[in-house]
This record gives C-alpha cells, structure tokens and sequence, in this order.
C-alpha cells in the first residue's frame, strides 16, 4: 500500500496556522540509553514518507541522564523538541504537553523504550489515509511477562471495551495515529490516557485497529505494574461519568436521590400498613429510621447534582489550565508557552 500525505480541510472561519504533516509524539522517563537508538530508528521512516514532521519529546522529570541524550538529538536536529517537566508528573500529563507543543496535521504516539518499532508507522498512517481519524496499535505478538503484564492488560481491555462500548484489543499499546482535530477538545487527567481512543469515538471519530510489532525490552525498567490496574478502573469510571454525563450530572445524583426517596417513601407505607394490621408500633419497627435516612441522603444526593450543575457549568465556561508545568523547551522558541 502506498503511503498518502494527509490533508484536512479546515472552514473559512477556522485560523490555518502553519502546521507540520506529522508530530510524533514520545513521553520519556528514564530511558537514557533508548532516546538516541530510538530516534535514529525514527528519522528514516519518517524522512521515507516525504512530508514534513517533528519529533516532541516530553521527559517527565527522569533522574537519569535521559536529558542530557535529548539536548543531544536536539541540538543535532532542529525537528526534534524537547519539553522538560520540572518534576515527574505521569503518562497522561507527558502525552498531554506532547499534544499542546505539538504542531502536526497528525499526531503519532509512541513508547521511548524501543518496544514499539518505528517501522510500523507508515502502516499507521495509510491506515488514516483510508479515511480513518485513529488508528490503534494491536500488539498481536506481544513480548511481556504473562502475570504481571498480559493477564492484568487483558483483564483491562475487555473492561474498558465493555464500559465504553469502543471495542479494541490493546488499549494499552502506545502506538497510536490520531488526526489533530478529534483530540483538539480532550483533556486528559489521572491514567486516561488510555482511554484517548474512547473519547475519540464519542465525538464521532472513525477508529481501527491494526497488528503492529512488539519488541522485548532490553534496556531499563518497565514503569508498568500491576498498582495500576485499581487506577484504571476508577479512571475508567470517571471517563465513562464524563463521558456521558458532564454536561448534565443531575441525571445521576438526581436519578439516584429520586431513587432512596422512593424506596424512603416504599419503607414508611410498610411500616403504615404493619401499624395497621399488625399493631407493630413505628417506635419499635427499624422502617421508619430507615426511611428518615432514606429521605434524608436522597434529599442530599439531588442537592449535591445541583452543586455538580453548577460547577460543570462553572468549569466549561472558565479557562483551562494544563496539568503540567514545564522547566524549558528546546526548539521550541524563546516562551515556555505551547504553540497556538
């Protein structure tokens, strides 16, 4: 299949700013001894597709010498930028600063610990040739421990599948090809990054998935455990509360109130009638105390989904602030700012 430049068509209102065909997108922690094999893997493939593209790396506060192999690939090429965090911030806030400094068309994702293999790139994008806005990495063969990394992924991906109804085999697999545009609107907090695919797919984006190679570590130590697993879930269950109900949270804490002041109701009738065909004194019976706290916590929940009302509205008309700070960007101008 050959490859084909990618091209959007924006609106007469929309600003063109002058962005790259491609921007891939790399978060580091702690790979010294990778950065500089990886990206000498890169620059042929990406020089083969013919377009114009830049490669961000964000190191996430490593406390190796993986920065000083960065400054060294930027000031050898001027495609390479380097966004440093202060600190170790985590995955998602990483791929977060790659996505705001970033100035590609397309936004390729990867690991830094050679296990995705570069190669597999121009298979990503033909892919979104084809008309697709993501493409998603399958890691049909994967080189990983079965316990502690298979199974946990496995268990993963079926649940995320099923909660967010976008069915992938490997969310987990960091190669990933977005068209900027399905990302423009995604803010990312916690671990969701993984979940990027979903919100895609809720505003309409067009997903696949393809089998890409996978290669055993062989320098380093895996950021990866199974700690992360009960991090998931719950950021899974707040996407998917997002997801589907960001704009209107009375849904769920009314729905549930409305709910315990039923049943609140449903134990004071029981109690009545056992008053009166029993003689069961409501002193005595626990059916009144269970539907004063029944009323009471209902009564709460509403309360509490129109505080949520007001603070969603509160947050979508208020200015975003980004989940990072940033030390220094090389090659990327004399502000620490992102582009805009």
């Amino acid at each position: 299949m050959t490859t084909r430049p990618l091209r959007r068509m924006r609106s007469d209102t929309e600003a063109a700013p002058a962005l790259l065909a491609y921007s891939l997108i790399i978060p580091v922690y702690n790979e010294a001894g990778n950065v500089i094999p990886l990206y000498d893997a890169i620059v042929p493939v990406m020089e083969q597709l013919g377009d114009s593209f830049e490669v961000v790396f964000v190191d996430d506060g490593s406390r190796d010498d993986s920065f000083a192999e960065l400054a060294t690939v930027a000031a050898r090429d001027s495609r390479v930028r380097v966004v440093q965090f202060r600190r170790n911030f985590g995955q998602t806030p990483a791929i977060a600063a790659g996505i705001d400094y970033s100035r590609g068309e397309v936004l390729i994702f990867l690991d830094a610990d050679l296990q995705n293999d570069p190669t597999d790139i121009p298979r990503l994008v033909d892919a979104l040739a084809e008309g697709y806005d993501v493409v998603s990495g399958w890691r049909k063969d994967r080189h990983d421990t079965l316990v502690t990394r298979k199974v946990p992924s496995w268990a993963a991906n079926w649940l995320i599948s099923t909660i967010t109804g976008v069915k992938l085999r490997d969310y987990g697999c960091s190669l990933k090809a977005y068209r900027r545009e399905v990302l423009v609107h995604v803010n990312l907090y916690g671990e969701m990054h993984r979940f990027i695919p979903a919100y895609a797919s809720w505003v309409g984006a067009a997903i696949t998935e393809i089998p890409v190679q996978h290669h055993a570590r062989v320098r380093g130590k895996s950021k990866y455990g199974l700690s992360r697993t009960v991090k998931v879930i719950l950021d899974l269950l707040t996407a998917k509360f997002l997801a589907s109900y960001a704009t209107k949270p009375i849904y769920v804490f009314g729905g549930v109130g409305l709910t315990l002041l039923a049943l609140a109701v449903a134990s004071l009738l029981i109690a009545l009638v056992q008053k009166v065909t029993m003689g069961v004194s409501l002193i005595q019976t626990p059916l009144t105390m269970l539907s004063a706290i029944l009323g009471a916590t209902g009564f709460i929940a509403i309360l509490q989904g129109l505080n949520a009302e007001v603070a969603i509205r509160t947050y979508h008309e208020s200015q975003q602030k980004p989940t990072y700070t940033v030390r220094r960007v090389l090659n990327g101008g004399d502000t620490g700012d992102p582009p805009r």
